[in-house]
């Protein structure tokens, strides 16, 4: 196959110079791929990527030219989860995250976004070293200025974290830099301002982009509104700024979520300053993939297109709107990958009876209350142990799934306490389930969601106690 040029003036390598440049990683890749499946960790049935055309791109401020889709380096596979939960740096695959970066780059993916904080602070240098046999200008890539602690707000450990970031990842111009996470904590003005402000980190990074060793500046926005209007109004000349966009939060963040804003509002704002975006959680990291079980919301799915999965649902009506730059993707296992390539190699816009479907489908995920957490591990790791996403990972699936019943008279509470207990004892080992929280309140600073965490793990624990002590009363047994 000879090398194709696409409009963007990028091109997908043919298979002996992907090679040449991947090395061995490639190669081994290369041949899993002529076999038609791979025999890898990730799933050995997984269909090579079936794309009816080229990546689509968009282009930047600056006249890049940006895959639709981006590769997010924040959920990794790993050899062992819990390893990872404890910090343990032998935790991550690195050879499968060799091999999935380079069939991404092979299909024309070319951003991946990664933060000092990722994976337990070990993403920068695994992406960096999974990059590392590619040329340069055969991929952007997007860092942050983590410094979410106290003891990270100097300016010195400020910059000496920047400085590690190059580092790690091998590098020596950041392509797209963001201040991480603004808006976030109680406080979210100090925070902004100790972080970024009184300390010169902005005026910092404003000089490092003039000098060359940051192209693009922008910002993350989670939580108090009131800091994402006023990072707006500052005068700074902000090249992109990362939001939270899915149908879900288009207008209904704040229904889920008081402390939220709607994603309809903070994507207006950036269209009237020209600024582009790049979206984070498209599929609400992973609920709007999985539904969380929600059988009617996944047959109006199927209704409307019975080949198209939930997720890319999802991740059309991300890359739907026209200032959207590049929509972020946790691609943890082959599949996922192959699906999202697919789904933007073209991207197939959203027509208007598609959005109202979505819509109506919004609607009624609205109305099952499940906690809005999107598994971002930054609430791990947990100092007492708990498995804090994959407690709540289990709470909404039964949520959805309609077996959450706390009504004893309920005609489904049999069945549907017995498949709380027996899930949750499979999804969460006994010694990281909620009854173990102590309240220390250590995590909730940090999600980004902002989950009193403490609190639904008390609610979660004294409903678990009530469906037990019921199954005693029935048993008689103690």
């Amino acid at each position: 196959m000879d090398k194709q040029q696409n409009q963007h003036g990028l091109h997908r390598w043919n298979r002996r110079e992907f090679i040449k440049m991947a090395g061995a990683g490639a190669a081994a890749l290369a041949t899993l791929s002529i076999a038609g499946c791979d025999a890898g960790k990730d799933g050995p049935h997984a269909a090579r990527p079936s794309v009816s055309g080229s990546m689509t791109y968009r282009e930047s401020k600056k006249g890049e030219k940006v895959s639709l889709l981006g590769f997010g380096m924040m959920r990794l596979p790993t050899v062992d989860k819990r390893a990872l939960q404890r910090g343990s740096t032998a935790a991550i695959d690195q050879e499968l995250v060799n091999s999935l970066v380079a069939e991404a780059l092979e299909y024309g993916v070319n951003y991946f976004d990664t933060s000092p904080r990722y994976a337990q602070g070990q993403s920068e240098r695994v992406l960096g070293i999974a990059l590392k046999p590619f040329p340069r200008d055969k991929y952007l890539i997007a860092t942050k200025l983590s410094n979410f602690t106290e003891s990270d707000w100097s300016r010195e450990a400020s910059i000496a974290m920047y400085e590690n970031s190059f580092k790690e990842l091998q590098i020596e111009m950041i392509d797209y830099m963001l201040l991480h996470g603004i808006g976030m904590g109680d406080d979210a003005m100090k925070a902004f301002n100790s972080r970024y402000i009184d300390n010169g980190m902005l005026d910092f990074l404003l000089e490092q982009r003039e000098k060359g060793r940051i192209r693009n500046l922008g910002f993350s926005y989670h939580g108090d509104i009131r800091i994402f209007d006023h990072a707006l109004a500052m005068g700074v000349d902000w090249d992109f700024v990362q939001i939270q966009l899915n149908y879900i939060d288009w207008k209904h963040a704040k229904e889920i979520n008081t402390r939220n804003t709607n994603a309809e509002y903070l994507y207006g704002e950036l269209q009237k300053r020209n600024i582009p975006a790049i979206i984070m959680e498209p599929v609400l990291g992973g609920r709007l993939a999985s539904m969380n079980g929600n059988r009617k919301a996944i047959a109006m799915l199927k209704a409307a297109d019975p080949e198209s999965t939930p997720a890319q649902w999802a991740l059309r009506y991300a890359g739907h709107h026209k200032g959207v730059l590049t929509v972020l993707s946790g691609m943890t296992f082959r599949e996922h990958l192959r699906e999202n390539i697919a789904t933007y190699s073209p991207l197939k816009p959203l027509n208007d009876s598609e959005l109202e479907m979505l819509e109506k489908v919004a609607e009624l995920m609205v109305g099952f209350k499940t906690l809005p957490c999107n598994t971002c591990q930054y609430c791990m790791p947990c100092p007492y142990g708990l498995d804090i996403p994959s407690i709540f990972e289990h709470y909404n699936h039964c949520v959805s799934e309609e077996n959450y019943v706390a009504d004893t008279h309920d005609a489904h509470y049999g069945s549907a306490r017995r498949a709380f207990l027996v899930g949750y004892d499979r999804s969460v080992p006994k010694l990281r389930q909620a009854d173990h929280c102590t309240g220390c309140g250590r995590c909730v600073p940090h999600c980004p969601q902002r989950i009193d965490i403490p609190k639904e793990m008390v609610k979660i624990d004294r409903f678990v106690e009530s469906l037990k002590q019921q199954k005693n009363l029935e048993t008689g047994k103690a």
